[in-house]
C-alpha cells in the first residue's frame, strides 16, 4: 500500500519516471552478462529501450520506443521456448518488463506503472529467496545482516531480505526526488535525474555481483 500511495501522489509524468528507474536498476544485469545466443537479441536494441525510457515524454520517444520494441518482437527468442538458468532469468524479467513499460506508454495510469514498479521489487525478492536457499554462504552476509539491523525500526520492511529492503530503499529515494524535476524534462537532462539514475545503478551492480556469485556457486 505504501507504494502505492506514494506513486499516486506523483504526477503522470513522474510516474512514467519512477517506471523507468524501476527498469534501470535491472539494467546492469541485463547488460553486464551475455545475452543467451539462441535468443538472437541485439544488444543495442536492449539499450536504446533503457534509454527511450528515460528520455523526455513525447510522441518522439514513444513511438521510437515502440519501434524498438517491435524490432525486440522479431527475436527468436519469442517463438521457441527456453529453460533459463538464474541470471537468465532475471534476463527474461527484465524483457518483459520493458514490454510493460512500453503498454504503458498506450495506457498511462498509476496501474500500468504499478506493475512495472511492482515487478522491480519482486525481482529483489526472489534474488532474496535464492541468496536464502544457497547452500553457499554469501560473501557479504555480515554487511548485509547488519545493513537490515541499522534498519529494524522499519517495522513495514522488518521481514524483508536485503534486497528487497536496499530497493525499497532506493525506490523510496527516488520518488521522493522526482517531484523536483522538470515536467519537460528526461531523467538524463538533470543533475538530479542523472543522480537518481546512478543510484539505481549502484544498485544493478550490487545486483550483478549477487548473481555472479549465484551462477559461480552453481545455483
Amino acid at each position: 500500500m505504501v507504494r502505492i500511495e506514494r506513486l499516486a501522489d506523483l504526477k503522470p509524468v513522474h510516474q512514467r519516471q519512477a517506471a523507468a528507474l524501476a527498469l534501470w536498476r535491472w539494467r546492469a544485469p541485463i547488460l553486464v552478462f551475455e545475452l543467451a545466443a539462441e535468443w538472437g537479441i541485439d544488444r543495442s536494441v536492449l539499450e536504446s529501450l533503457f534509454r527511450l525510457a528515460a528520455s523526455p515524454p513525447g510522441e518522439q520517444s514513444d513511438d521510437a520506443y515502440r519501434r524498438a520494441i517491435a524490432e525486440l518482437c522479431t527475436a527468436p527468442l519469442f517463438t521457441s521456448e527456453v529453460d533459463p538458468d538464474t541470471v537468465e532469468l532475471f534476463q527474461l524479467e527484465t524483457i518483459s518488463n520493458l514490454l510493460t513499460f512500453g503498454e504503458l506508454l498506450d495506457k498511462p495510469d498509476v496501474d500500468e506503472v504499478e506493475r512495472v514498479v511492482e515487478a522491480s521489487a519482486g525481482l529483489a525478492t526472489y534474488l532474496d529467496g535464492l541468496v536464502e536457499g544457497s547452500f553457499h554462504s554469501h560473501p557479504a552476509e555480515e554487511a548485509h545482516h547488519q545493513y537490515l539491523a541499522d534498519r529494524a525500526d522499519r517495522a513495514d520492511r522488518a521481514s524483508d531480505g536485503y534486497f528487497a529492503s536496499r530497493h525499497f530503499a532506493v525506490e523510496t529515494a527516488c520518488h521522493g526526488a522526482l517531484g523536483v524535476l522538470p515536467d519537460s524534462a528526461g531523467l538524463l537532462d538533470s543533475s538530479t535525474g542523472r543522480e537518481l539514475l546512478t543510484l539505481c545503478e549502484d544498485f544493478g551492480e550490487e545486483l550483478v555481483t549477487t548473481m555472479q556469485w549465484l551462477r559461480m556457486t552453481s545455483h
